[in-house]
């Protein structure tokens, strides 16, 4: 059963400094080309068979940047469940009030803004195009054209970010009172500007100690006012867990389309092309523009169920008498594992070290 879609646009009106998603800038994308890329999009999707999706998914890159109508177009070829989450990306700098109503009226019900932080300063580090009151006016706006499930993106560890200033955010976050938070520490990427500035010696990682501090900051805080910390960047009131992210860590299928989109369907994990000649070309001739394309072996399935399942704090995994088992009651001995009604689950140590457990699973 495949009922999830992933749809990616690739348009932002300046790339991050931080970033390393597939996007391009508005300076090198016009309106028209954004406009084309709608149009190979929806001839992508109709080379899908007629799946019922039950979570569809607009990520970027920026897809708020879309007009309205294109993105009515791209939910008129899907055939979408009753009660589906269907989520939108968003840049607090690309919406207003009258754009966040359409999007409520054309079947969006769950939005994800990408405020990463409520300081100035920081934000201008980041590279981001929106400063603090236009994130809060956003997400006020949001509310009034009536959205009731609204996620909200953080970054912390940022370079010379304080304890007090993540306290802040938090602070903002808790009047906010979203429903769905993601709060990812800073990952310093190859190829990107940040990595540039790191090598040059103009910017430096925070200490891995205070990162620490900070993370146990986030989940006391978060669970403190009554969020779920079910993933382990992901927090949400109860009844409010992100459906469609829940499938990725529970490794189910999905489709997945757009320039470089990646996707999991009849047992075949794939990539789409990353350059917009070789997308389209493809799709003019009725061909998926596929890049890479990998059967999912028994042993990939398992490992995919192990790592991905300990994600879900609350879930865990069932460890069945195969390979992995050994490594996964070595793990529980160490203390990064422990049994809660028959299942393995990461502990606090666990969860401080999570890739460290991971590395181990897969080693």
């Amino acid at each position: 059963m495949c009922d999830a879609i992933y749809i990616h646009i690739p348009f932002c009106v300046k790339k991050c400094g931080y970033c390393d998603f597939l996007s391009f800038s508005c300076e090198e994308k016009s309106k028209a080309d954004r406009g084309e890329y709608v149009e190979k999009l929806i001839e992508e999707i109709k080379l899908y068979p007629l799946l019922k999706y039950d979570t569809v998914y607009f990520g970027g890159g920026t897809p708020s940047l879309l007009e309205v109508e294109e993105i009515k177009n791209i939910l008129g070829e899907l055939s979408i469940g009753e009660g589906a989450e269907i989520t939108l990306e968003v840049n607090p700098q690309t919406v207003d009030m009258q754009k966040l109503e359409e999007l409520k009226k054309i079947g969006i019900n769950r939005l994800s803004i990408g405020i990463q932080s409520f300081n100035d300063e920081k934000l201008k580090v980041l590279g981001r195009i929106h400063s603090k009151e236009t994130a809060l006016n956003t997400y006020r706006d949001a509310r009034k054209a009536g959205f009731e499930n609204i996620s909200i993106d953080l970054i912390f560890a940022t370079p010379n970010q304080t304890i007090e200033e993540l306290e802040e955010d938090l602070e903002i976050v808790e009047r906010l009172s979203p429903e769905h938070i993601s709060i990812y520490s800073l990952i310093w990427e190859e190829k990107t500007k940040f990595m540039e500035l790191l090598d040059s010696g103009k910017l430096n990682p925070l200490d891995n100690d205070l990162e620490a501090k900070m993370y146990e900051l986030i989940i006391e805080k978060l669970k403190k006012i009554g969020y779920l910390h079910y993933e382990i960047s992901n927090f949400a009131k109860k009844g409010y867990e992100s459906r469609h992210n829940s499938k990725y860590w529970k490794n189910v299928e999905y489709i997945g389309v757009g320039l470089g989109a990646s996707g999991y369907y009849k047992g075949i994990r794939y990539k789409n092309e990353v350059e917009l000649s070789d997308y389209y070309k493809k799709i003019g001739t009725a061909e998926k523009p596929l890049m890479e394309e990998e059967l999912v072996s028994h042993k990939d399935k398992l490992e995919n169920y192990y790592i991905l399942g300990l994600r879900l704090l609350n879930e865990g995994i069932i460890a069945e008498n195969n390979v992995y088992l050994k490594k996964i009651k070595q793990l529980h001995r160490k203390g990064y594992l422990k049994i809660e009604d028959d299942r393995y689950k990461l502990t606090f140590k666990g969860l401080m070290f999570a890739n460290d457990v991971f590395v181990e699973i897969m080693e």
